[in-house]
């Protein structure tokens, strides 16, 4: 905590920037951080319902389904992450 402290201190008085470059920066990095973490979920949750899949595939209207409703929900997250970050820009 205080290494990143330090590092932001170091930053904004080497790119002389205010306190407001600082909030963009991080609501920047908040955002870049929404899609990167939505893009994983999305893959875990498609890997293990391949996964499953193979192992029954008897089961796989109810794994589908259940993949839809929450690669829906972990894209509603990201959603909101993006446009709370967005506001702050």
């Amino acid at each position: 905590m205080v290494l990143l402290t330090v590092l932001l201190q170091t930053a904004g008085t080497l790119l002389q920037v205010s306190a407001d470059g600082l909030g963009s920066l991080g609501a920047a990095i908040g955002i870049g951080l929404a899609a990167i973490g939505a893009g994983y979920g999305i893959g875990k949750i498609g890997a293990s319902a391949m996964e499953g899949i193979s192992r029954q595939p008897e089961s796989t209207p109810d794994i589908r389904m259940n993949m839809i409703i929450a690669a829906a929900l972990i894209e509603g997250v990201a959603l909101f992450a993006v446009v709370v970050c967005g506001f702050i820009l």
